[in-house]
């Protein structure tokens, strides 16, 4: 967080406070996150895409982030972010304690991050010691690199621009500069064109959704008959996770061992465990082109249970359709 006096420097450009002054050494820049930009929705909509991919990514190794400015600047996160993204294994200390062990750590995650993005350090517009310091946009750059990297489908807010203030200090004092900073990019038309059928599916086609969900129905019937199982309710029937998975398993070819998971879940926990263990299969097989929550499945959102279901329907009924071609949209 910026120093309180800050703020007074923001309101009161002419006079600087001397806390401020005295974290800049002499011919250092550092730039400023006005209130007014961090209370930018669109600024705060991208947090907290950003923040739900994370916690969703890192779910089965129960790591929660909550503050993308205050839980990353040591590296352990962006370790195990980086790790299950790119399946590279990083020589460093799982547990780094010291702040020079923590920024040895973040200097190996960011060396190999770069090499994956194919950055150079001089032309990144992140660094260690920005990082390291908990400047945010330096952190949320990274971030969207490495989610339009692993993640293209994610639906990052489009055109996000902040207004940041740049402090120099030198031999005369504080010199400050007024710029904007561009976190994503424009949208396009093709960006338009990729949007998530389902989010456009519940807007403008809610008299469809029942239409596709009888079909849905019909076709994960067909497929657990043989295990003597059927669905009446796609909303409430997936939430723990079970029949999810012995779905997966008839469609897929996969035997899963009972240890694997819970047949009879008791606990919020327990489905938890049977969802997450269903997405990462799908994922695993390249189904899963949009990112889902998996509490959002066992909390019966609708829509994200249809959008799994869905990804299943695409490959294992639509390429039995006449013309052996699978139809990309459920209109």
């Amino acid at each position: 967080m910026e120093p309180e006096s800050f703020y007074n420097l923001l309101q009161l450009p002419r006079k600087v406070d001397p806390p401020v002054a005295e974290t800049l050494a002499q011919g250092e820049k550092r730039k400023y996150l006005p209130p007014n930009s961090r209370k930018d929705p669109k600024f705060e909509e991208l947090q907290k895409v950003l923040m739900e991919w994370i916690n969703a990514e890192l779910l089965p190794e129960h790591i929660v982030v909550r503050s993308l400015e205050e839980d990353l600047f040591d590296g352990l996160i962006l370790h195990h972010l980086f790790q299950k993204l790119s399946g590279l294994k990083l020589n460093v200390e799982e547990i780094a304690l010291t702040s020079a062990s923590q920024r040895r750590k973040l200097t190996v995650v960011l060396e190999a991050a770069n090499k994956s993005l194919q950055v150079e350090e001089p032309q990144a517009k992140w660094s260690v010691e920005s990082i390291f310091s908990k400047d945010l946009l330096a952190t949320l750059h990274l971030l969207v690199a490495l989610a339009k990297r692993f993640q293209p489908s994610l639906p990052l807010p489009a055109d996000v621009q902040v207004e940041v203030l740049t402090m120099e200090s030198t031999k005369s004092g504080l010199k400050s500069e007024k710029s904007v900073e561009q976190l994503t990019e424009g949208s396009t038309d093709t960006d338009q064109a990729s949007k998530d059928i389902f989010d456009e599916l519940f807007k403008l086609a809610p008299e469809k959704v029942n239409a596709l969900k009888e079909t849905i129905v019909n076709f994960v019937n067909q497929n657990l008959d043989r295990l003597g199982l059927s669905v009446q309710n796609l909303d409430t029937q997936f939430a723990d996770g079970v029949i999810l998975l012995l779905l997966i398993g008839q469609l897929e070819g996969f035997f899963l061992h009972l240890k694997d998971f819970y047949l009879t879940p008791n606990s919020p926990a327990e489905m938890l465990h049977n969802v997450t263990l269903a997405l990462e299969l799908l994922k695993d097989e390249g189904l899963l082109k949009y990112p889902v929550s998996p509490e959002d499945i066992v909390n019966k959102d609708a829509k994200s249970t249809l959008r799994v279901l869905y990804s299943l329907f695409c490959k294992h009924k639509l390429k039995e359709s006449a013309d052996g071609g699978p139809r990309g949209s459920p209109h």
